[in-house]
């Protein structure tokens, strides 16, 4: 699944639309996770791109129409940014024509993802948006607010990571890496973590995840970027995928929380 850096790469890629007027729209898919809804080709028709943003992992491209295109990338989605001589090929399910002869592809195999269509005015009241948490690299984000949310909790600190309506933006590749990072267990509760540790897990959660940003985010399975270039953080990492390596006198061990896959290094990572 495209995780925050993705996501904020894939915001980058999509300056080439910025400012450009929409000329036609076509859905060749009209349900995804959810349904497309059923104004969104009026509403885009003859709109203007005049902003592009993130919040957590949506996709926000706003128009001058005071209305917002919402898309989530899902597990195995991505955007596609081409000039024209467009053919069209599996799993490209939306495609927004510009009149500078651009071309913007929504494209997703397992089809997880969903688009939406919202005034601006109201981005902030959709349940998607509402119940997220603060997001990861949000200077909100600080050791009290956890230590508060976490200090009573029974939940190992790999799952609250992953924990969306708590901090926004982790999934489980960068959530193995931020703990090894940090030397913090995956299996350690929430309530035993204490303020020391929380302020090294920030800090751990900021230099990955800006780090996996300037390599265009990880390209394990599907992701691409919007030109189609893959992501380079996957060879950055120090324990995601990495069962039986050697650190030192310690070796990456593999578990599953939860239904997901964690690696860490049980001897480097003692909290200490």
């Amino acid at each position: 699944m495209p995780e925050l850096p993705e996501v904020e790469t894939t915001v980058k890629g999509l300056s080439v639309i910025l400012n450009q007027k929409i000329s036609n729209v076509k859905i060749h898919t009209s349900k995804l996770r959810f349904k497309i809804p059923n104004n969104i080709i009026n509403i885009l028709r003859n709109s203007k791109i005049s902003n592009l943003r993130r919040i957590g992992k949506f996709i926000i491209i706003d128009l001058d129409k005071d209305y917002s295109l919402v898309i989530h990338l899902g597990m195995s989605g991505r955007l596609k940014t081409i000039d024209i001589n467009y053919k069209r090929i599996k799993h490209d399910h939306f495609v927004i024509y510009f009149l500078s002869k651009k071309i913007l592809i929504y494209h997703d195999p397992r089809k997880f993802g969903f688009i939406d269509i919202v005034q601006t005015k109201d981005l902030q009241k959709q349940k998607y948006i509402t119940s997220l948490g603060v997001d990861a690299l949000s200077p909100d984000l600080t050791a009290q607010m956890i230590f508060e949310k976490i200090s009573k909790s029974h939940v190992p600190i790999k799952q609250i990571l992953l924990n969306q309506k708590l901090i926004t933006g982790i999934g489980n590749i960068y959530a193995s890496e931020i703990l090894f990072d940090s030397k913090i267990s995956p299996l350690t509760l929430g309530k035993d973590l204490k303020i020391s540790l929380i302020l090294k897990l920030i800090k751990s959660i900021r230099k990955i995840l800006i780090k996996a940003i300037k390599y265009g985010g990880s390209s394990i399975r599907d992701y691409r970027s919007t030109d189609g270039t893959l992501g380079n953080f996957q060879s950055n990492f120090k324990v995601y995928n990495k069962e039986g390596k050697k650190i030192g006198d310690d070796e990456v061990k593999k578990i599953v929380q939860y239904g997901r896959s964690t690696f860490y290094c049980p001897k480097l990572q003692n909290n200490k």
